[in-house]
């Protein structure tokens, strides 16, 4: 029993070396194992095709003929159109890119019994281990493959548009070899006149601005065998977002967004304009806004202080109209844009909101909204005058309010004691009659206007009601006399008849005319600095007295500046 079991591990040690000695099982056909398989299989090789392979090429046993890794370059080949040994013909139909495959082909179907040269020996069994990473067919045309449209695409990109656009450049297979976000700068090209690869001349075609596609063209398309950093005959997949588009032949676009009613005005050339703005690229990206300084825009129009699309766009405007300006690259910062905000050749949108306009030539626009029955008394230079008053900006922002304080204000007409449009408007009103003005800023607060209340260049707008008048003096009369004057005046004013008058003598002696009646002082003024002035007046030689060869009456002066 162990002899025989002995002699049976004998036969079987003797059949295993035969075996390991003997030649390879033959072949009938092609033996194929699928070793990877990506995930998506856009397209599967047929008969016709032009494939770019890697490959490594070994007999049975392991051992290496042949490898396109090691010439650092792919093959390149029609498929079904004996160019390959007809086992590798057959083995490549049906691959899809990424994929790889070990290949076994007989040699009937590879070199057969003649080999080749050295490197094959006759009858000799291939393994081929095979990773496709291209195919296309002389057929081919660019595809276009969109996966994010924008809700709105009020423009579609034509022939001879110029556009602006992201992308980043693969092969097949998936290997990156250009990115214009890398260099952090977008691609900015005209399409359709030959700039561009023919591929992309055509995928670009009918793109919206904020579209996302993929365009994917064959090498008869892109750079053929003409590529440099990409392989010959390769094709090209690029991954596009379009930013911005426009034709040399655009002008400025106006989108009117709110126009208030009733519009009294309309903006012309030379107008001073204050506005509003926020700024972005076609593709929504923010690059200015004046809502975030606070402060408004603040520009003549027509005159070339602004880009000219806007210094078109800003015309015909209403006060408080909301608008949309886009503007064509000529006619805002041009090719070279503004450095870091707004690239070169870039369309620019403003969303703005006028404020206020004025033109250098405007008076004060005066609207009378009541006037009593009676109007007789009217200011004039030189009444002392109360008066309420509303104010606010053209676009309604409130400024002050003399109901607030629940008191009147009050000023002495000509003399300066308020801008000068509320002088003009206050003259000529009667008591209780009601006025609305419209002051330029040249006639208000100028370029300067009041901080924290009222902005530079403002238009201001006063709704006023005259509450009392107190008729003034005769212009240049800060006192006069009621009845005739006493010819004995200087004695009169000298209480301790020691031939000179002290300042507190010539006070008294004023204040009792007043109060009597006889006399009146000019009204909306200090009494007492009024009273101060006069004995400065009479005071010739600055002594702090006044002699009876210094006392003289205002009718008895050539410049009429004393009593």
């Amino acid at each position: 029993m162990k002899q025989c079991v002995h002699g049976m591990i004998y036969l079987a040690v003797l059949v295993a070396f035969a075996a390991c000695d003997a030649p390879p099982v033959p072949l009938d056909d092609i033996a194929i194992e699928k070793t990877f398989v990506p995930e998506q299989c856009v397209r599967a090789v047929k008969v016709g095709d032009y494939v770019r392979y890697h490959y490594n090429g070994m007999f049975p046993d392991g051992k290496k003929f042949d490898s396109s890794y090691d010439r650092s370059s792919t093959y390149n080949v029609y498929v079904g159109k004996k160019q390959l040994i007809e086992g590798m013909d057959r083995a490549l139909v049906g691959m899809c890119v990424n994929e790889r495959r070990l290949v076994k082909i007989p040699p009937q179907l590879a070199y057969g019994k003649e080999g080749y040269g050295d490197v094959i020996p006759s009858d000799a069994i291939l393994h081929f281990d095979v990773l496709l990473l291209d195919v296309w067919n002389p057929d081919d045309v660019v595809q276009m493959k969109t996966y994010y449209t924008p809700e709105n695409c009020s423009r579609k990109v034509e022939v001879s548009d110029y556009v602006r656009y992201h992308y980043n450049g693969t092969l097949l297979d998936g290997t990156l070899f250009d990115s214009s976000h890398t260099r952090m700068r977008t691609y900015d090209t005209y399409v359709g006149i030959g700039w561009l690869i023919a591929g992309m001349d055509q995928g670009l075609l009918g793109m919206c601005v904020g579209e996302k596609r993929i365009i994917t063209m064959p090498p008869s398309l892109g750079y053929g065998s003409n590529g440099s950093d990409i392989p010959q005959q390769a094709s090209l997949v690029f991954d596009v977002v379009l930013l911005d588009l426009h034709n040399p032949k655009d002008g400025v676009s106006i989108i009117n967004q709110d126009i208030p009613q009733p519009c009294h005005r309309k903006s012309v050339a030379g107008d001073f304009i204050r506005y509003h703005y926020n700024g972005s690229l076609l593709d929504g990206t923010f690059f200015d806004s004046s809502y975030s300084r606070n402060r408004t825009y603040d520009t003549y129009v027509g005159k070339g202080y602004v880009i000219g699309g806007m210094d078109e766009g800003l015309i015909g405007v209403c006060i408080g109209e909301k608008r949309r300006i886009i503007i064509p690259p000529h006619l805002g910062y041009g090719e070279e844009g503004t450095g870091t905000k707004i690239p070169g050749s870039a369309v620019l949108v403003f969303d703005i909101h006028i404020i206020d306009f004025h033109n250098p030539s405007d008076t004060v626009v005066i609207t009378t909204n009541y006037k009593p029955v009676v109007c007789e008394t009217l200011a004039k230079k030189g009444d002392f005058v109360k008066y309420h008053y509303n104010a606010s900006l053209m676009d309604g922002s409130f400024i002050d309010s003399t109901y607030n304080y629940g008191k009147t204000y009050n000023i002495v007409l000509g003399a300066n004691q308020v801008v000068p449009g509320m002088e003009e408007g206050l003259k000529e009103m009667c008591v209780g009659e009601r006025r609305h003005l419209v002051i330029p800023p040249h006639l208000g607060y100028g370029e300067r206007g009041v901080d924290g209340e009222v902005p530079a260049s403002a238009v201001l707008i006063f709704d006023i009601e005259m509450i009392e008048m107190e008729a003034g003096l005769p212009d240049g009369y800060m006192f006069i006399w009621n009845e005739d004057v006493s010819a004995d005046l200087f004695t009169e004013m000298d209480a301790d008849k020691d031939l000179q008058v002290l300042a507190s003598e010539f006070s008294d002696y004023i204040l009792r005319q007043v109060n009597e009646g006889k006399g009146r002082l000019a009204p909306g003024f200090d009494a007492y600095r009024i009273i101060e002035n006069m004995f400065s007046n009479q005071d010739r030689n600055g002594d702090g007295k006044i002699t009876e060869d210094e006392f003289k009456l205002k009718a008895d002066e050539t410049t009429h500046d004393e009593l």
